[in-house]
């Protein structure tokens, strides 16, 4: 009896830690640390994190695509509420997804590189970076100009910075980031861009197997919600022409 006692006493004990880890867990992202982002932005003001403006515009961006499954759905939902994106996309995806990438071309979305492989970019020599960076232009400049890179797993350095603007590379993170690669729930996704949006800011979003399927329902909660409050979301290029010169 003490055994099952003791048992049954160890499952709640565990239950309700699960349950407070998850409720702080959820509040320390909901709060996101501002003063981070304005920290890493006064380091590096090359960066774009967002941009300042009272226009009621964001950019949406959405990594690690192609994908045959879920992008479609994605371009679909898009399509159907007048949005545009900034695809970054790993090069080693997109053979055999030509067409997938043509289509967000040809749909007035933009393309950015996001290297060779979905691997911490800031892990790699000075050399191999710039050799990776050079890999993924040549495949993603056959469908359009490219001038946006973020890094795999978005950290950098000042040399990796270095080398992407010598090669005319302009780097960017963004400002509201859902945690969706470890989050694994679409609806945390929708309501954490919703709470914490406002004029001028960088989503981030990511595609690719299961990542995409909740990208694409979690845009189906976003993109009406923004429309209803008189936001446009545009790419990346088109949200930076709103900074003055």
């Amino acid at each position: 009896m003490s055994k099952n006692m003791d048992k049954v006493f160890f499952i709640r004990a565990l239950i309700t830690t699960s349950i407070i880890v998850f409720i702080t867990f959820g509040i320390a992202l909901w709060l996101k640390p501002e003063w981070m982002i304005a920290k890493l932005r006064r380091r590096s003001p090359e960066v774009l994190y967002s941009v300042e403006t009272d226009k009621k515009v964001v950019a949406l961006t959405i990594d690690d695509g192609p994908d045959a499954n879920d992008s479609p759905q994605i371009l679909e939902i898009l399509e159907e509420y007048e949005a545009h994106a900034t695809f970054f996309l790993i090069t080693d995806h997109i053979s055999g997804n030509e067409t997938l990438v043509k289509r967000m071309v040809s749909e007035g979305h933009e393309l950015g590189n996001h290297m060779t492989a979905d691997e911490p970019s800031i892990a790699m020599s000075d050399q191999e970076f710039e050799r990776e960076l050079l890999k993924a232009d040549k495949v993603l400049s056959q469908f359009m100009d490219i001038s946006w890179v973020r890094p795999g797993s978005g950290w950098y350095n000042e040399r990796m910075l270095a080398t992407m603007k010598k090669h005319g590379y302009h780097c960017s993170l963004g400002s509201v980031y859902p945690y969706d690669p470890h989050v694994g729930f679409y609806w945390f996704s929708a309501y954490y861009v919703l709470g914490n949006i406002k004029p001028g800011a960088v989503i981030v979003l990511h595609d690719h197997d299961r990542r995409g399927e909740r990208t694409a329902k979690a845009l189906n909660i976003i993109l009406p919600a923004l429309e209803e409050r008189g936001y446009s979301v545009v790419t990346l290029s088109e949200l930076v022409a709103l900074q003055p010169e």
